[in-house]
């Protein structure tokens, strides 16, 4: 059943690679990657336990990207890149980041942070997200608004 479980978040995320990272397989650690994508990107940053810790957490993770993945020009529109993370492959450096700047619970089973362009953190989420609510919030960001004019 576990190893279900990961083939089918393997296969989610790669069927996401245009929108999606995977912090896991990068030697850049997860700060100095948003510090890159402050002033250019927004950022999704999702969070969840693989399925070994008995919770929904990878559960919730899949929905999530199953349901961004049924949007991804709505993403491209917004400069919008999601970046997931599976708790049991996070290291220790980049889960003391998300502890110390987003307050990651060691407990959290899923959560996703909404990062702007200015590396601000713009909203939290405990359960997934639907697309139009997330599209929803970003386009009422300042930024946002200038993109739309333009």
């Amino acid at each position: 059943m576990q190893r279900r479980w990961f083939l089918l978040v393997a296969v989610l995320i790669l069927g996401l690679t245009l929108v999606m990272e995977s912090v896991a397989n990068q030697r850049k650690s997860l700060k100095a990657i948003l510090s890159e994508k402050k002033d250019h990107r927004r950022v999704l940053l999702l969070y969840g336990r693989d399925g070994s810790s008995g919770g929904p957490g990878q559960r919730l993770l899949i929905e999530q990207q199953e349901n961004l993945n049924e949007h991804r020009n709505g993403l491209a529109e917004r400069d919008l890149d999601v970046i997931v993370l599976i708790a049991s492959e996070v290291s220790e450096p980049d889960r003391q980041f998300l502890m110390h700047e987003y307050h990651l619970q060691p407990s959290e089973e899923f959560i996703g942070w909404l990062i702007g362009k200015d590396g601000g953190l713009k909203h939290t989420y405990k359960k997934p997200v639907d697309a139009a609510e997330l599209f929803g919030l970003i386009d009422t960001m300042p930024m946002r608004k200038q993109e739309m004019k333009q």
